[in-house]
């Protein structure tokens, strides 16, 4: 039931919603504290035949346009299906008022929510343009502009939410739902919305009925009854990703006493125990540094207080700063200088992480003036797992797998690593075959499944350094990716006082054969591209600006903006516009999807993997990037001010 209700900002929520002969299947994310968006997934009755099933897929967006007030109801704009065949496509405005237990909502609709058609289009008195509602689907996959808020009628809907009291004592949560719909279809049969008259799909009845079920804030349950004919089920799971559930972990070690003398010579083996790999140790007067790699701590300032603990007990009594230098992937990305007198106060209670946040200095991240030691071995076992959405055939395909992958560092930023993959289960490989008039550089991801269930992912050297301070380079060179060998080359200059960084990076690949193992193809490519990564200064966005060459050999660039949460969640979209026209690109128009990326470490174990997944609504080849592991950006994202100051928390865990 549409209303101008928003859920808690951050908010995300997935589910699916089945009824015969349809299926929908949903991630909403409260983006902004104003602005919900949906994407749906929807297997559903194929119009055209009457019979067989096909999919679509669709966007959605919510805006408030104000709160509720003591006398004024809430009101909101929504777009249904506002990126997409048009099939649901449909514009409403809503307004909400609570009275006590009840929550009532009344609205218009255009559109699929408009086939009620009670009244005529109220913007067509201002201009006749809007009494028609043009419908240009092409590829499929742009923003319907000229469709919007057009049409020649328009429907009233509205409905009435009532908050059950406790049930027998126990059951709570419920709430009961009426519901008049301005949708007056059932399904597309007769072909809707390319036509809208002599339809054959029409409701029974526009009353619907529900009952829901919110137990808990992480769970919404319910059963309906629409179109007068149909029984709905809906399940969703929510989560608010500022404080995610976490798996309880056993605190941090006791940080010792300062001891009588210090032993040098003991604090290398320690930071082995605490999980580091320790690089160099130096102590000089009143000042101790340690130099780390790894480690299972993703923050800066979780890695320097278990590494300040576990030196502790080992540092001459005189020392009072620690000073360390955090490595990752071979490189220095941070260098941070603690007070002891402050480890030691919060650690006992007597201060605050605020305090030791306020009493360090971060310096510009910098190549060791001596030589470090070797990082050694560094080995992970993960599971994998592939998407491909839309298929005609199924609207889901997937293959789940394991991989098990090796680093081997040599020093001086120098490493060997490489992975195997073995599939275990899945249907990706069944998808169709690509028709794709571009070189197939992603959209040939069934055959590449099919035929590399057991594989070689990657295999490469590689080294990283740092230039200058806070200028960070890469050179990776092999098996850089399932689908590309070759050369990368990057670099950035990330300022750790500042919320802008620049790279730049520049490659040749090959295409690999399809079994992943140490063949190509023979198609070959130049590729790179200019990137601005800013911080901005609300509600934790950020974006990412590209510009450059892609995998297809076509010319364009990429807008990403996301939102990271301190637990470390991010959730973001991007699009890529190049010189490719929709046409060629195909089913699409062009490359766009919405990801979300998770740390492992909320599910209990201490480590820095994140898990990731990338939705996209059609997989083609044009605006498609190298996916190379070790990007400089994330390698080096953790060692600034701003990543310091949001995870301070993590002197004290």
């Amino acid at each position: 039931m549409r209303n101008a209700r928003f859920r808690p900002d951050g908010t995300l929520e997935a589910g699916a919603a089945l009824r015969h002969q349809r299926q929908f299947w949903f991630l909403g994310f409260q983006a902004l504290p104003f602005l919900e968006t949906t994407f749906r997934l929807t297997d559903r009755l194929n119009g055209t035949t009457g019979h067989g099933t096909t999919n679509d897929r669709a966007f959605d967006l919510k805006w408030q346009l104000w709160q509720e007030g003591a006398w004024r109801p809430a009101l909101a704009v929504g777009l249904q299906d506002a990126i997409g065949t048009g099939i649901y496509g449909g514009e409403y405005l809503v307004a909400s008022k609570r009275f006590g237990p009840v929550d009532v909502s009344l609205g218009m609709g255009w559109g699929r929510l408009g086939t009620g058609a009670d009244l005529r289009n109220p913007f067509g008195l201002v201009s006749g343009r809007y009494k028609t509602r043009p419908r240009h689907v092409g590829q499929g996959g742009t923003p319907a502009y000229g469709s919007w808020f057009h049409g020649e009628d328009v429907a009233l809907f509205g409905g009435v939410e009532w908050s059950l009291p406790t049930l027998f004592g126990e059951v709570e949560g419920l709430r009961a739902k009426l519901e008049w719909s301005g949708d007056a279809l059932r399904d597309e049969r007769g072909g809707y919305p390319a036509r809208t008259t002599n339809l054959r799909g029409e409701a029974r009845s526009r009353l619907n009925l529900g009952l829901q079920w919110q137990p808990t804030s992480w769970l919404d349950a319910g059963v309906h009854f629409v179109h007068g004919t149909d029984a709905l089920v809906r399940l969703s799971l929510r989560m608010d990703p500022a404080r995610p559930p976490e798996v309880p972990r056993r605190p941090p070690p006791a940080m010792a006493a300062r001891p009588a003398m210090g032993t040098e010579d003991a604090i290398a083996p320690a930071l082995r125990a605490a999980g580091f790999r320790p690089l160099g140790v130096e102590v000089a007067g009143a000042e101790a540094r340690l130099a780390v790699e790894g480690g299972r701590f993703p923050t800066l300032a979780q890695a320097a207080g278990r590494a300040a603990r576990a030196a502790q007990p080992h540092l001459p009594p005189e020392v009072e700063r620690i000073a360390i230098a955090w490595h990752r992937a071979g490189a220095p990305v941070a260098r941070l200088v603690l007070l002891r007198e402050a480890m030691e106060a919060g650690a006992a209670g007597a201060g605050s992480a605020e305090e030791v946040l306020a009493s360090s200095t971060l310096l510009p991240a910098a190549a060791p003036a001596a030589p470090l030691a070797a990082p050694g071995l560094a080995w992970a076992v993960e599971p994998r797992l592939a998407l491909q959405l839309g298929d005609p055939g199924r609207a889901v395909r997937w293959q789940a797998g394991l991989a098990a992958g090796a680093r081997y560092g040599l020093g001086e930023g120098f490493a060997l690593a490489g992975s195997l993959a073995q599939a275990l289960a899945g249907n990706l490989e069944d998808a169709r075959p690509s028709d794709s008039r571009l070189p197939h550089v992603r959209s040939d991801l069934a055959r590449y499944a099919r035929e590399g269930k057991t594989a070689i992912p990657t295999l490469y050297g590689e080294r990283i350094w740092t230039l200058a301070p806070d200028v960070f380079a890469r050179v990776t060179g092999g098996l850089l990716e399932p689908m590309y060998q070759g050369v990368q080359g990057e670099v950035l200059w990330r300022p750790m006082d500042r919320p802008v960084a620049l790279g730049l990076d520049l490659a040749w690949v090959a295409q690999r054969e399809y079994r992943q193992r140490f063949a190509a193809l023979g198609y070959t490519v130049t590729t790179g591209h200019a990137s601005l990564y800013a911080d901005l200064p609300v509600w934790g966005l950020y974006t990412v600006l590209r510009a450059g060459r892609y995998l297809a050999g076509d010319w364009g660039g990429t807008v990403e903006v996301g939102r990271r949460f301190d637990s470390g969640i991010e959730v973001g979209a991007f699009a890529t516009l190049t010189d490719v026209p929709y046409r060629k690109f195909g089913e699409g128009s062009f490359d766009k999807g919405i990801y979300l990326r998770i740390p492992l470490q909320l599910l209990g174990p201490e480590t820095t993997a994140r898990a990731g997944a990338v939705i996209r609504p059609v997989v083609r080849d044009g605006g498609q990037r190298l996916i190379a592991d070790n990007p400089l950006w994330d390698v080096t994202r953790e060692g600034r001010a701003e990543a310091l100051a949001r995870g301070y928390m993590g002197f004290l865990r």
